[in-house]
């Protein structure tokens, strides 16, 4: 009898270009699946393969549209219904972490129901990264290994060549103050000032207005943000930047999910380059829009998952 693999690598349909490099890291096959779609839109999951005594991870990030999530749960119940030692989910994106509270009468909390789907459907561990809010890891009842994009990103940071050297060329800000606390990291680690814009919106994707508190002027402006959806806070905010004296504006920004019309907005805003992590993939055309690869990170957390080491130490934020 062949001896079974320790784990087994399987990915969701539009997971799959994140799924084989994160393969290629760790110098496995990606496994085989099969996913049938009917003519009502409805599809079905099937693996190809035995995976009877196996620990399965499951890549797919949960962007729009729903499917991709539906597809996720889909292959969750077929692993778990194929004898699988253990399902793990690897969520790089998690969907819907936005609605993580009530902020008004009468709504959802659709982060909490998506949890509980996935820990219904039968996962055992969640791996993912840069939750819009950290609290979501409370909503479940299994072990979450919640990474950062910072890994990715802080040689980018450090790999810019600024005219007066990174220390006295650089300022951290961030386009809303939601986000005051991530950007406040990394302007102590890398020792460089910060600066907040605070808005105001009318209704949901759309801003009022936009102030600087702190000053830009002739200084090299990087923008971090976890999510950018339509791009107009985060445009707004370098446009603000530049006419307050900055002598360029960059951003940083975990997830890609760039919904119409973003990429035309960071075409023709004052950014100089909008830096994404490949957690979402990204096929529209914009010559500023640049993806840096975590499938190297998400290889050595499965590796360390597996055998039983600390993940902590690849924390560098």
């Amino acid at each position: 009898m062949s001896e079974k693999a320790p784990f087994m690598v399987f990915s969701g349909t539009n997971s799959r270009y994140l799924a084989e490099k994160i393969c290629a890291s760790l110098n496995c096959p990606l496994g085989n699946m099969n996913i049938t779609h009917f003519a009502d839109g409805e599809f079905a999951v099937s693996y190809e393969e035995s995976i009877r005594g196996a620990h399965v991870f499951l890549v797919q990030s949960t962007f729009p549209n729903s499917d991709n999530l539906m597809e996720l749960l889909l292959m969750i119940d077929a692993a778990k219904r194929a004898s699988a030692k253990s399902v793990v989910a690897v969520i790089p994106y998690f969907g819907w972490a936005r609605q993580d509270r009530k902020d008004k009468p009468r709504v959802s909390i659709g982060a909490k129901l998506v949890a509980d789907l996935l820990s219904v459907a039968g996962i055992d561990r969640l791996i993912t990264m840069d939750l819009h809010a950290d609290q979501i890891q409370g909503f479940f009842n299994i072990p979450v290994d919640h990474l950062y994009a910072s890994a990715v990103f802080l040689p980018y940071i450090q790999s810019l060549e600024l005219e007066n050297g990174l220390e006295d060329s650089l300022v951290i800000a961030t386009p809303d103050v939601g986000g005051s606390k991530r950007a406040s990291t990394y302007s102590k680690y890398l020792g460089v000032p910060l600066v907040l814009c605070n808005k105001s919106r009318e209704k949901a994707n759309e801003v009022a207005t936009m102030q600087i508190i702190g000053d830009v002027k002739g200084k090299d402006v990087l923008l971090i943000d976890d999510i950018v959806d339509t791009a107009g806070t985060i445009t707004k905010a370098a446009n603000i930047m530049l006419e307050a004296g900055a002598k360029s504006v960059r951003a940083i920004a975990s997830h890609c999910v760039m919904s119409d019309p973003a990429s035309f907005r960071v075409q023709e805003s004052a950014l100089t380059e909008m830096v994404f992590t490949d957690s979402i993939p990204y096929a529209k055309k914009c010559d500023k829009v640049k993806q840096l690869s975590i499938a190297s990170m998400f290889a050595e957390t499965i590796k360390r998952v597996m055998n039983n080491e600390s993940i902590s130490s690849q924390y560098v934020l």
